[in-house]
């Protein structure tokens, strides 16, 4: 994190200075906004949270509820999202607070009957993320997107009892083209709005204003899940266990803290069970209590408690804009989260797809609004997150038939079934398919650890500037700035002659490069695309001021020069980035990245062509 960029900042370096017009209260929603989002859950938390750092964009955040979420539902904070809260700011807080899940344990009653221990597995294999499998109660997670928020230029809050009550279209405004009216505790107001963010749950409002339908199996199995403090003798507490037991199953989830424990209990697997909203908490500790036999388990407090049912359900479209109208309209709605696919919690997913959701409709509705990129950028979100939600949808499908095979069925093994969706649970198998956003894979072959549609893998790093080592993606926070690594090949980095040198020259001062093309006049070198040069030599080897302007530009309104562009392996620990990601060290390459983290393309160090042709499909000339 860098600060005291334009001017000495005192105080806590996360409280932005605010911007010009917010000094004050929010006040009443304008009648006219760039963004409403509709819902303070993940998704709008995540969505809102992007837009609060840009003053120029009015944004506003509306929930029907009176107060913020304190207790319960989703809990699971997957590798991927843990990633993803790096760029926010706050990964270190959660990693602090949070429980961390290092190993699973499975159960399964032996031949008398009784639950006995069958195996112990690591949660996350080794070198997939280097961020665990957490869990943090959703409403602390709220918290700190919230205070994120808060700490913005422009202190962003939720507007708490404020209920939309219609989606309507002007279709003779072009500028503001979405019309919503509002029931802002008590009185009716009419917004008009450039773009709409349904995340309003299961029932949205907004999806059924567009015509989206959750299509699947809308009946799901019903499951009934209390937070607990409990006196027992069952020696596997702290840790995450799947039980499977002849009075039925549980899933049991360690909570933060040392002591809180979540228990789910399969409620279709117990006798008599009725209408599953029936169900009493008296119910549910009676039969977890079963379960759990031969050990004690005694409720001395419940935090909080549910019974739900979800069925696997996904929309179509996660936008406006009906298939066959593609080519002849951009989109102004969207929808995200529950309201465009809902789940079981067996899978732990559903906060985390819900959040992947709008972190990848943030930074491209940010580079439309500010005029960046053409709006026909925004049909990607649809694209791009549909396939990732029916991906969700099958694996939860298949985990779900695990989870609820009879005990005696020797063709399912669930220990099994867990370590092969390792990597799905825990967020890494989204890949997003060719289209203006991804290349194809021409040159995958220069680095093979990072995979093009994928996340960025990331890796140990030193920096040249101060030494300090770090993970790649400490480098990406929340903006719409897109990252360009270049990986250096054997030659010297600070010698003109070598392929990195010429690179940055090209990059820095021809007429056809994508910085100079892109980047308005009087901004920072740096505003549209960042350039990171990684070299092979070790960091004391190479003199700082002896790499090329571009890996230490001068930014701010002071001209300070930045010293966290240029990077080296960590040969001290044994990291060689180039060896962990299958780096070509005679060739190098270029790693473009996107504002969410996820691998745009993969270039030779020479491919001046190819870089002009990907950019000119995402940014507007700004000459």
């Amino acid at each position: 994190m860098q600060f005291h960029t334009n001017g000495f900042h005192k105080g806590s370096p996360e409280i932005q200075k605010v911007a010009k017009g917010y000094e004050g209260s929010q006040g009443e929603l304008s009648e006219k906004l760039d963004l409403l989002v509709v819902g303070s859950g993940p998704a709008g938390l995540t969505l809102a949270a992007q837009l609060s750092q840009y003053p120029e964009i009015k944004t506003r955040v509306i929930e029907r509820k009176e107060e913020p979420m304190y207790l319960g539902q989703a809990d699971g904070i997957n590798c991927r999202s843990m990633e993803m809260f790096e760029a926010f700011g706050f990964a270190q807080k959660v990693l602090k607070e949070a429980y961390w899940v290092n190993e699973t344990h499975f159960w399964r009653p032996d031949e008398s009957g009784k639950i006995t221990r069958d195996a112990k597995v690591q949660d996350v294999k080794d070198g997939i993320s280097y961020m665990p499998h957490t869990v943090l109660n959703q409403g602390r997670v709220h918290d700190l997107f919230m205070e994120v928020m808060k700490n913005s230029p422009t202190r962003l809050e939720v507007d708490y009892k404020h209920s939309l009550i219609s989606v309507d279209f002007d279709l003779n405004d072009k500028e503001y083209p979405v019309v919503v009216k509002v029931d802002c505790a008590g009185e009716e107001r009419t917004i008009k709005t450039k773009y709409l963010a349904g995340c309003d749950g299961a029932r949205s409002i907004v999806r059924h204003a567009i015509g989206g339908e959750l299509k699947g199996d809308r009946q799901g199995q019903a499951w009934g899940v209390m937070d607990v403090l409990v006196k027992t003798d069952f020696p596997d507490l702290r840790y995450k266990n799947i039980i499977k037991s002849k009075n039925g199953n549980i899933l049991l989830i360690p909570r933060e803290g040392g002591q809180l424990t979540r228990i789910y209990v399969e409620l279709d697997r117990l006798e008599n069970v009725g209408d599953s909203k029936s169900i009493t908490l008296d119910r549910l500790k009676e039969e977890a209590k079963k379960i759990f036999e031969p050990y004690s388990f005694e409720v001395q407090e419940t935090a909080w408690w549910s019974v739900y049912e979800v069925g696997h359900s996904v929309t179509d479209k996660f936008d406006d804009v009906p298939v066959d109208e593609v080519n002849s309209r951009n989109p102004h709605v969207f929808i995200a989260g529950d309201a465009c696919h809902t789940h079981s919690a067996k899978a732990g997913q559903g906060m985390n797809v819900s959040m992947g959701d709008t972190f990848n409709l943030g930074w491209k509705l940010i580079s439309v609004l500010t005029g960046k990129s053409d709006a026909s950028l925004l049909h990607t979100y649809s694209l791009e997150r549909q396939i990732a939600a029916q991906g969700l949808i099958d694996y939860d499908h298949k985990w779900a038939r695990v989870m609820s095979a009879p005990i005696d069925d020797k063709k399912i093994n669930v220990k099994d079934h867990f370590i092969a969706g390792g990597r799905f649970t825990a967020g890494l198998t989204v890949k997003y398919q060719t289209s203006i956003l991804t290349a194809k894979a021409i040159y995958q072959n220069l680095a093979n650890g990072f995979v093009i549609g994928e996340r960025v893998n990331s890796a140990p790093v030193i920096r040249l500037g101060d030494a300090k080592k770090i993970q790649l993606l400490e480098t990406i926070k929340i903006d719409t700035k897109y990252r360009i690594y270049i990986f250096n090949d054997r030659s010297n980095p600070t010698e003109k002659t070598s392929s990195i040198y010429k690179l940055c020259d090209y990059l820095e001062k021809d007429k056809n490069s994508p910085i100079v093309k892109y980047t308005k006049k009087g901004d920072d070198i740096d505003s549209v695309i960042s350039v990171y040069g990684i070299y092979q030599q070790n960091h004391q080897e190479l003199e700082f001021e002896n790499t090329h302007s571009l890996l230490r530009p001068e930014v701010g309104v002071y001209g300070l020069k930045d010293y966290e562009k240029s990077y080296c392996p960590d040969y001290k620990n044994g990291d060689n980035i180039y060896d962990l990601r299958g780096i070509d060290k005679d060739e190098g390459c270029i790693i473009v990245v996107r504002p969410d983290q996820h691998i745009a393309n993969i270039l030779p160090l020479d491919g001046y062509d190819a870089l002009e042709k990907y950019f000119e499909e995402i940014f507007l000339d700004q000459k």
